[in-house]
């Protein structure tokens, strides 16, 4: 059975279209979309998030450039990728630089895929994103930069999935206190004072919603 973090690639490619078809409805730019094979594999919550998330941010980055009028959207799917293309009919002068692309750029490498970035002058510019449908598991990396022990990991990834403490609690059949315990050290270490913003960083570092919850449940008391 299907992972309920997963998400069939043609129902996540329809979502993004929901997302900017206001874009040619109330604008001067035309998006056209390129249908993903219906067949193809079912994305990982975290990856179909992230890949409309680029798209966005890309399409509104292309619009914004003088004489654009058209942007196709491509997603295709080789059973190992996410396979992403844009093009424009622009100037061909999209700066690779900016630092939006970067951190585009940044959050497609966090899952362990690549952006580029191609500009013809004349022709158009092109972003071509690869997501890989198996991304790393970056919770040593988190481990590593926060110092987290491994049940703060597990906590830390419910809490970024909006948990509250007793659903943690029951999850990792643990107390409440033990929770609160727990997410009072992730605070410190993170240097935050939210749930909220413990989330943000949860994610940013690649810690999503439901990334890797499966082997977590159940643990041992902690």
């Amino acid at each position: 059975m299907a992972s309920l973090a997963e998400e069939p690639v043609s129902r996540a490619f329809e979502r993004l279209k929901d997302d900017l078809r206001p874009l040619s409805r109330y604008g001067t730019v035309r998006v056209e979309f390129v249908e993903p094979p219906v067949d193809g594999r079912a994305l990982p919550g975290e990856v179909a998030h992230a890949a409309r998330a680029i798209v966005r941010s890309a399409v509104l980055l292309m619009r914004d450039q003088d004489g654009v009028t058209r942007i196709r959207v491509q997603w295709n799917c080789d059973g190992v990728n996410l396979l992403i293309s844009l093009r424009d009919d622009g100037p061909g002068r999209l700066d690779r630089s900016l630092p939006a692309l970067r951190h585009l750029a940044a959050r497609a490498t966090a899952l362990g895929g690549r952006l580029g970035v191609e500009a013809v002058e004349t022709w158009g510019s092109e972003v071509d994103v690869r997501i890989p449908l198996d991304p790393p598991d970056t919770s040593d990396t988190a481990a590593r930069t926060w110092n987290l022990a491994p049940r703060e990991i597990e906590v830390l990834r419910r809490l970024a999935g909006g948990r509250r403490n007793r659903q943690i609690a029951a999850e990792l059949g643990i107390s409440e206190n033990t929770v609160k315990f727990h997410t009072s050290q992730l605070y410190r270490k993170l240097g935050v004072t939210s749930r909220a913003a413990a989330a943000a960083l949860a994610a940013d570092a690649g810690l999503g919603a439901d990334a890797g919850l499966g082997a977590a449940e159940g643990g041992a008391p902690g």
